[in-house]
């Protein structure tokens, strides 16, 4: 996908004080009416785009209809801007009120927000407005919360909410419900709108490249298999892991009931793009319907005879079912999630799982998988493994079940860890107690979270957390690499900052684990694994801030500024610097640089003058290029990845 164009002539200054505090800030980064679809010409991803708004303001519902038998109508009273809004009355539930079909308008692996603004009728009490999501697909209907407000009477509460489609549906449509009561409401002046798409870097290192030791691997969710997002994962990954379509509550939520909507396709692009699959996770004690612990009675199973029984039936046959979908598409699984608790005296979790069958269920599950897929490593899962206490328990039951011939063939390792903890030394003592073992061990879940207690919160990550989360990743990898013989994949717990599961909380608070930022860069973290180089900073070793800005463009040519400054402490005596131009893209004319080589690959050395660049200090070079492709084709296409004397360098973020 092509970058963004810019305006026609479009001027960014770059002075030393500005470059030095973007250095500083980089660290903490990033309509139809009435309802209709688009007509015009295809919307460039990179740029917002609402594809409905819905005003109300030439008197009709523009599409808005009842759930139930309550009242929807146009009406004066419910305005908040101009002359209509929509009123809803006669309610009588909950989840009665005003709905509007959108499959026909929002596409698959696309994010969108909504907006609207909503207040309850005079008199009302307060209650909580929820914005949510019907869906049917495969002729099963789901509801899903995309978000939620306290309104009142008294004024227009903004409720907005995101969403991402990840499957076809025969049907889809938005709504509003009120969590208690039954008042009046009314709603006005919704949008929704589609979420810029940034480009990712092309032309930067590949980690499976950059790790040939083992298997680098993320987990992902339906979204991250489409666009951009599917791009990165296919250029850094080997492997991939389904974050919840393989849990039990996606694929039997109700008995005898299986359902792949989500996990399918994410099989099916790993197919595609040659990726390995890990299977996450057959038996937790998370994510697990309540059906399943009840029993023939419709009671919450007890400890018997007959519920052990029945337990272990229901868990054969999930695990039947499920793995023997796959058969070998799936190499490897996670066959038990989280069995241990260290503060039990013989080290097992008390879950219903354990408490109905003792460790009987672990033994059924790996043989059952086993018997299924006989070619696949089975794995036992677990967190904080790096803790003596809990190591110690694992260890003890993994000798157990390998004494009793259960067929265990890898021990995974979470690794949720923060910039602090572990020490090099404990995650050494926690790699190091099973290799006796003999069984494979496995990174599974790794992220590294910038907070080190449970009552930080930082609106912007400092740029010192973050380069002090670099380092921690660095040290792992190190460890990681250093243990290689016995270690059979890595894998990091999400694709970027974006999305990830330490989000939220009591204190609502935003992390960022990952080694790719919101913007679906590459943080700090990444250069520490993949640079040999790096000492630390914001970015690569090479010590560089690059700014590329096109200036000017017309048919068929472009003009642009570059800018490099030396972010290191050392200075910088004769350079030469690096970058790939897209496809039908050249240099014409360079002023103030050497033009040493001419092609995709693009080398540009010092102009001899200008060859010294002390530290904090920058220099500046330019060139008129030419492009072939059809005119107002959307080029040229912005570089994404610059070196400096062959080592890679920062590059400052484009305009917003």
């Amino acid at each position: 996908m092509r970058a963004s164009p810019a305006p026609a002539s479009r001027q960014r200054s770059l002075p030393l004080a500005a470059c030095l505090l973007v250095v500083t800030l980089l660290v903490g980064v990033f309509a139809p009416v009435a309802g209709s679809a688009a007509e015009a010409a295809e919307p460039d991803l990179a740029l917002p785009v609402t594809v409905l708004a819905s005003d109300f303001e030439d008197g009709t519902t523009q599409g808005w209809a009842a759930r139930g038998g309550e009242t929807v109508a146009v009406d004066g009273t419910a305005a908040r801007t101009g002359d209509h809004g929509l009123a809803v009355t006669d309610r009588t539930a909950g989840w009665e009120g005003p709905a509007l079909r959108v499959d026909h308008i929002l596409e698959r692996g696309v994010a969108y927000t909504v907006s609207l603004w909503v207040r309850l009728a005079e008199g009302a009490e307060s209650d909580t407005a929820r914005l949510s999501l019907e869906r049917r697909v495969d002729g099963t209907t789901s509801y899903h919360t995309l978000g939620s407000v306290t309104v009142g009477p008294d004024a227009w509460v903004q409720l907005t909410g995101t969403h991402t489609p990840t499957v076809a549906t025969e049907y889809s449509a938005l709504y509003v419900e009120t969590a208690a009561g039954t008042a009046s409401f009314g709603i006005d002046d919704v949008l929704v709108t589609r979420i810029p798409v940034p480009p990712i870097q092309r032309d930067i290192p590949a980690l499976r490249d950059a790790l040939p030791e083992f298997p680098i691997g993320a987990a992902v969710s339906p979204a991250d298999i489409h666009g951009e997002r599917a791009e990165l994962l296919a250029r850094h990954h080997s492997s991939l892991t389904p974050g919840n379509a393989l849990k039990w509550d996606a694929t039997q939520p109700a008995e005898g009931v299986f359902r792949f909507t989500d996990a399918d396709p994410i099989l099916d692009f790993a197919a595609e793009r040659g990726m390995a699959v890990r299977g996450h996770t057959l038996v937790w004690h998370e994510q697990t319907p309540a059906w399943v612990f009840t029993g023939a009675d419709g009671e919450p199973m007890t400890p018997t005879p007959e519920n052990k029984a029945l337990l272990l039936e229901r868990l054969e046959t999930h695990i039947r079912e499920v793995v023997g979908r796959y058969g070998d598409r799936i190499e490897t699984w996670d066959v038990v999630n989280e069995v241990i608790d260290e503060n039990r005296p013989d080290g097992m979790r008390r879950s219903p799982w354990y408490e109905i069958t003792g460790l009987d269920y672990i033994r059924t599950a790996f043989r059952v998988a086993h018997e299924v897929a006989p070619d696949a490593r089975l794995v036992i899962n677990d967190y904080n493994t790096n803790v003596p206490a809990k190591r110690e328990a694992l260890y003890e039951l993994v000798a157990l079940l390998l004494e009793e011939g259960v067929p265990v063939h890898g021990v995974g390792h979470q690794t949720h860890i923060n910039i602090e903890w572990p020490s090099v030394a404990e995650a050494r003592a926690m790699l190091e107690r099973f290799v006796p073992l003999g069984v494979d061990q496995e990174i599974t879940e790794l992220d590294v979270s910038v907070y080190t207690a449970a009552d930080q919160v930082f609106p912007v990550v400092p740029a010192e957390r973050l380069e002090a989360q670099a380092r921690q990743y660095r040290r792992m990898f190190d460890l990681f690499r250093s243990y290689s013989e016995h270690i059979a994949s890595v894998t990091v717990w999400g694709l970027a900052d974006d999305d990830t599961w330490l989000d939220g909380g009591p204190l609502d608070r935003k992390d960022a684990p990952l080694l790719f930022d919101e913007r679906l860069r590459a943080k700090a973290a990444y250069w520490a694994i993949v640079d040999p180089g790096w000492e630390g900073g914001i970015g690569p070793s090479g010590g560089c801030l690059v700014d590329h800005l096109v200036t000017d463009r017309w048919p068929g040519g472009f003009r642009a500024e570059i800018t490099v400054l030396n972010t290191g402490s050392r200075t910088i005596d004769g350079w030469a610097l690096g970058w790939t131009m897209d496809r039908g893209e050249r240099i014409d004319h360079l002023w103030n640089g050497t033009l040493v080589h001419r092609g995709p690959r693009v080398t540009v050395g010092d102009a001899s003058w200008n060859a010294v660049i002390p530290p904090r200090a920058s220099v500046s070079l330019g060139y008129l290029g030419s492009r072939s492709g059809a005119p107002g084709d959307g080029g040229p296409v912005e570089p994404t990845f610059f070196t400096l004397d062959d080592r890679a360098c920062l590059l400052l973020a484009p305009e917003a």
